[in-house]
């Protein structure tokens, strides 16, 4: 089996990444809403140091590539698609200026031979970090400036013939229509119904949902929430307990380690901080177990 990933946190063995080059380092900072601390040569630095962390987890990484297409978001890889045990499916982005992205990932699929289930049509949308598999049955998609009922209801019939169920939880606007609130931007898997969360942005019903299914929850601070814009609590598991985040953020670093986990950390201000999206972000897992 060459793709499946119905889960968040078992070992990734296969990921899109893609290497920010000659977009980001043309990328105007007020159109892609970066913030004060964007520095694009030396984003593409603390880069190199993050797919280092990666390959040393022995995934293997399609490289999705930079020629200067112009879109300085595509190195954020989670979300212009979602892979399913039975097919990828390619999504359609809410923020306009990453729609192009989905071409790109459908090409990747079709070279690597993995088969598309589906692809968002019409009005629909959902960003992949919209997207979370609360267990292999059950997926939660968060509804808010970036995906919509449409795209829910669409992937919804794409997997119910797989007997998954597909849910939608309302977003809060939080920060506004240009800021980037997605589901994951309050909620981390860490290993099997274990969680790093920010509660107070939570929807309630989804709150009630993983404590029914057994989570253990891990609240991060909210001063380094604040300061990070949610980036602290966006971490990435290469296998069970085992986890990337950004550096910078100790409390949340040690309220993971006080839950078991092992945190590696890469230096991300002018990565991560600036472009609004952390290690969770800069990956497409399509293949874990």
């Amino acid at each position: 089996m060459q793709f499946g990933a119905q889960t968040m946190a078992l070992p990734v063995k296969r990921v899109i990444m893609r290497k920010p080059g000659k977009s980001l380092l043309s990328a105007d900072p007020a159109v892609w809403h970066y913030g004060a601390s964007f520095d694009a040569a030396r984003a593409i630095t603390q880069y190199e140091r993050f797919a280092g962390l990666v390959a040393a987890s022995g995934a293997e990484i399609l490289w999705y590539e930079d020629e200067g297409d112009g879109l300085a978001d595509a190195m954020f890889t989670h979300d212009p698609s979602l892979v399913s045990d039975h097919g990828a499916i390619l999504l359609n982005m809410g923020k306009a200026l990453r729609r192009d992205e989905v071409a790109g990932h459908a090409r990747l699929y079709e070279k690597a031979g993995i088969p598309v289930l589906g692809r968002l049509s019409g009005t629909a949308t959902v960003e992949g970090g919209d997207c979370v598999w609360v267990d292999e049955k059950t997926l939660a998609i968060g509804r808010g400036v970036r995906s919509n009922e449409e795209g829910i209801a669409q992937i919804r019939a794409m997997l119910a013939p797989f007997g998954i169920s597909v849910l939608g939880f309302d977003l809060p606007l939080w920060q506004g229509e240009e800021a980037c609130l997605h589901l994951m931007s309050v909620i981390s898997p860490l290993a099997d119904r274990l969680a790093l969360v920010y509660a107070p942005l939570l929807p309630a019903a989804f709150y009630f949902l993983l404590k029914e299914k057994g989570y253990t929850l891990v609240e991060a601070p909210t001063d380094e929430f604040m300061a990070s814009n949610g980036l602290n609590l966006n971490v990435l598991p290469t296998r069970p307990g085992q986890v990337i985040a950004v550096a910078g953020f100790d409390k949340t670093k040690a309220a993971m380690e006080a839950a078991g986990c092992t945190v590696e950390t890469f230096e991300a201000d002018a990565l991560c901080i600036a472009c609004e999206g952390g290690p969770t972000c800069l990956t497409r897992p399509i293949l874990r177990g």
